[in-house]
Order: structure tokens, then C-alpha cells, then sequence
């Protein structure tokens, strides 16, 4: 689990203890914070009795509080907790900002964050599975479904690899990430954004715009708004450390991959292997690690023969 001394101390609100709220619970009470935990549903809130206090921020005075750490899923659009908390000066934040806030105590190590409307998650578990495959210490967590609090810290040297929504991105704000990615952006999940496309934009852009300068953003710059934000980026940063993804030196390659077949995952292996170049692996260690990956469930996988079909 990762904790902080950082943490120690402070009082923090959590609405939502769903899986990511849960952990959130949990690396906050390790670290010596006090905690007031909150969640529609009594069997969650159960599971805290006795270890915190359980309570409905919206009905509490939260002065003094560090922060209120919600769920991606809530609704920040409409959910009352924002202005609420907003009362009180009390940021509202998600487990991922809390990361961010952590990292100064962890041993030295790097973060790749990745985002996009699609393939994210294919992306992730794939620069994690390359970065394995080579030996170099690593966890992934985030929107891939393992809240990235429980992970345990990484020895000095190692890689965090976050898949990021875009409502993660709207609970942070110093998450620095040493590559970040941004695969592609197509409408959804417009009516979190009061069915705005810009505003979910904007909302994936924040995660090149809280990088360093010095960092590598990587992004797909196939839609107009994509190019945008890569021409906002180059600028901010100057030359070399934005870069779009370029499929065509790995065309030839992808045929020998058989977990990573389609145009979608051309991208997808494009982005993993700049990534995990900048980290320090070499052509190498990703053409021996591509062959070998299995991809996700539920995505495009290859089933077994037929009468010759």
C-alpha cells in the first residue's frame, strides 16, 4: 500500500467507498490522517465502523479539512459536494491527486500516465507488460480497474503506469507525469461536461498542461482537436518534447503481434513503444515483448479454428 507521512495529521473527507474510495480509506488511515467516510450504501460504511468516523460531508463542517476525496464516478457537474466544500476553501480531489501529493516520499521512480476517449486501457497494460517483460519494476492502477493506493511502493527505479479518465484527470492537479500520453479524442461522455465537447477536451489536455516542460507528451494528433493541443504543447515546451505518434515505422511489424491486430492497436503499440523508449528500453526489449502479449478481455481476440475458419 502506498501511504505518506505527508498525509499524517490532516483530516480528509471521502465520499464513495466504492473500490477506489475503499483504498483511499485505507492509505490515508495507514498514514495517520483523520478520516470521515461516506457512501450511499450501509455495507461499505460498515466496513469502516469502529476505524474512522462515518459521516455525509454534505451534512458536516469541514473546516480545517485538507480535502474531500471523491469517486471518479461522481458527477462533479451536478453533485452538490463542489460548491459545498468550495465553502470551506476544501479542495476536492480524487485518490489519483493524492498519488501525486505521495510521490515525494516514494523511492525515485517515474510515471507514464495515458488517456484518450479509446484505447487507453489496451495501452496501459501493454507499456506495463513491455516494461515487465524487460525487467524493470512496475505497477499500473488507475481507471484499469486497480486503485493505484493499494499498489506497493516501488523499488528505485521502478515505473507507476496510470490509465487516466477524464474525471480522474479533474480530481488532480500535480500529477507530473515523466511521459504522458493522449491517444485520441472522439465525443463522450458529454453530460459530465454539461454536453460541452470542448470542456472534455480541455479536460484531457490538463494532463500535458501539468506536466514540466522537460517532460514527454506523446499524442495522437489524428482529430483536429488533438493537433491543437500538440501545437499548444510544442509551443509550451519547445522542440523534442512533444511528439505525435507515428505508426509507420512499426506497420510491417504489427502482422507478428497477434494480440495487438487492427488499426486501433497500431496506435496503441505506437504510443507503448515511444513510452517505454523514453523510459530507457531499447527495440530490443519491446520486439521481444510485443509477440508475447495477450491483450485485454472483452476486447479483439483471437479465437480458435474451425473447419479452416
Amino acid at each position: 500500500m502506498i501511504n505518506s507521512p505527508a498525509f499524517a495529521g490532516k483530516k480528509y473527507a471521502v465520499l464513495g467507498l466504492a473500490r477506489s474510495g475503499a483504498a483511499t480509506v485505507e492509505a490515508l488511515l495507514a498514514s495517520g490522517a483523520e478520516v470521515l467516510a461516506w457512501d450511499r450504501q450501509e455495507e461499505p460504511r460498515a466496513a469502516f465502523q469502529g476505524r474512522c468516523e462515518i459521516g455525509d460531508p454534505l451534512e458536516s463542517d469541514l473546516t480545517g479539512f485538507a480535502g474531500v476525496v471523491v469517486s471518479p464516478g461522481v458527477p462533479l457537474n451536478t453533485h452538490p459536494i463542489k460548491p459545498y466544500a468550495e465553502k470551506f476553501g476544501v479542495p476536492v480531489i480524487g485518490d489519483i491527486e493524492l498519488f501525486a501529493q505521495a510521490r515525494g516520499d516514494l523511492p525515485p521512480h517515474k510515471v507514464v500516465g495515458i488517456t484518450g476517449t479509446n484505447g487507453k486501457s489496451t495501452t496501459t497494460a501493454l507499456v506495463h507488460h513491455i516494461l515487465k517483460t524487460a525487467g524493470v519494476p512496475t505497477s499500473m492502477g488507475g481507471n484499469i480497474g486497480l486503485p493505484i493506493l493499494t499498489q506497493d511502493p516501488l523499488p528505485d527505479g521502478g515505473v507507476y503506469v496510470l490509465e487516466l479518465s477524464s474525471y480522474q484527470i479533474d480530481l488532480t492537479f500535480s500529477l507530473d507525469c515523466d511521459v504522458a500520453v493522449l491517444l485520441n479524442i472522439t465525443p463522450d461522455h458529454l453530460d459530465r461536461y454539461d454536453g460541452s465537447f470542448e470542456k472534455y477536451v480541455a479536460s484531457k489536455a490538463r494532463l500535458m498542461e501539468m506536466q514540466s516542460a522537460s517532460k514527454l507528451a506523446l499524442i495522437g494528433c489524428e482529430e483536429e482537436h488533438t493537433k491543437a493541443i500538440f501545437q499548444q504543447e510544442q509551443s509550451r515546451r519547445g522542440e523534442g518534447r512533444s511528439a505525435c505518434l507515428d505508426k509507420r515505422p512499426i506497420v510491417s511489424l504489427q502482422p507478428l503481434w497477434s494480440g495487438l491486430q487492427g488499426p486501433h492497436n497500431l496506435e496503441n503499440s505506437a504510443a507503448a513503444i515511444a513510452a517505454v523508449e523514453e523510459l530507457g528500453c531499447n527495440r530490443e526489449d519491446w520486439q521481444h515483448a510485443m509477440p508475447l502479449f495477450n491483450g485485454l478481455p472483452h476486447r479483439m481476440e483471437r479465437g480458435p479454428e474451425y473447419a479452416g475458419v
